[in-house]
């Protein structure tokens, strides 16, 4: 027979299973009562305020420009902005890559800034402006000669300019830190060719279409010719190499020659006065 047990036995477990239900519940309702207090306290009090505004990545411009341009400062709540707003504020200058605002903590902002790379300086009437490697001009001037990057000298024409820019943005680093100044090359009739004048003693001559193709085997290269005196690297048509003192040698000659010339035409000129003034003296005395 199946054991019959009385209600009034399961009575009192009944009440202390009813008993600790409330008690859970009632549980609940003072932690989520302390937390809603806690978080009202924290935007009531100084410590939902910013503290610190930190900016990493400012290579160009100043990190308090950033701060100031983000229109946060310090005292203001950590949530009385969006940070896609900040974010599109900071994009508007055209030498900014990108822009990542984060709050940290319960009192700080952080503010990540990746900048275009600068590749170039432009060189006009003795100052020097940075050059992108997105082909803008970044209008702050220096006017000491700058070692960061190359400059260009002789280039006006923009469209030009940001071919070149473009192309160097291709170069590898180590290659590019070698550059120390590119030239308009006036002796070709390619607008495109220029002269590129590299730290380590060699020129090289190019063609701004294929620079960045060619000029990244450049280590290679020099390995190839740390026996020779340096000289000039042709990269236009091909590649090829020579000394500088067969380059400037020819041209001295040919100065030379053009002066013998001058010389010879002068003595000649000389000759005939002569000649000449003895014509002229020999009629007088005949009359």
């Amino acid at each position: 027979m199946e054991k019959i047990i009385d209600i009034e036995e399961r009575i009192p477990t009944l009440k202390k299973r009813r008993v600790r239900r409330t008690n859970r519940k009632f549980s609940v309702l003072i932690v989520v009562f302390i937390f809603v207090l806690a978080v009202l306290l924290y935007f009531q009090s100084p410590y939902s305020d910013i503290k610190n505004i930190n900016v990493n990545g400012a290579q160009l411009v100043s990190d308090s420009y950033y701060i100031e341009g983000s229109t946060l400062t310090k005292g203001q709540s950590m949530w009385d902005f969006k940070v896609a707003d900040v974010e599109k504020t900071l994009k508007h200058d055209k030498w900014i890559k990108s822009v990542d605002v984060q709050r940290k903590w319960l009192r700080t902002v952080n503010i990540e800034v990746k900048e275009w790379r600068k590749v170039a300086y432009l060189e006009s009437d003795s100052t020097y402006y940075p050059l992108l490697e997105n082909g803008e001009k970044f209008e702050q001037q220096d006017v000491s000669a700058p070692i960061d990057a190359p400059i260009f000298v002789g280039f006006t024409d923009e469209k030009v300019i940001e071919k070149l820019v473009k192309q160097l943005a291709k170069l590898e680093p180590e290659v590019l830190a070698l550059v120390s100044q590119i030239n308009t090359n006036t002796a070709s009739l390619d607008p495109n060719a220029i002269k590129l004048f590299m730290n380590d003693g060699y020129e090289v001559r190019a063609i701004i279409s294929t620079l960045a193709n060619k000029m990244n085997y450049y280590p290679s290269m020099v390995v190839q010719l740390t026996e020779k005196e340096k000289g000039i690297i042709d990269l236009e048509v091909g590649s090829f190499f020579r000394p500088f003192n067969d380059e400037y040698n020819q041209l001295d000659l040919q100065i030379t020659d053009k002066d013998s010339e001058v010389d010879s035409s002068a003595q000649d000129g000389e000759q005939e006065k002569t000649v000449e003034g003895e014509v002229a003296e020999d009629e007088q005395q005949e009359d």
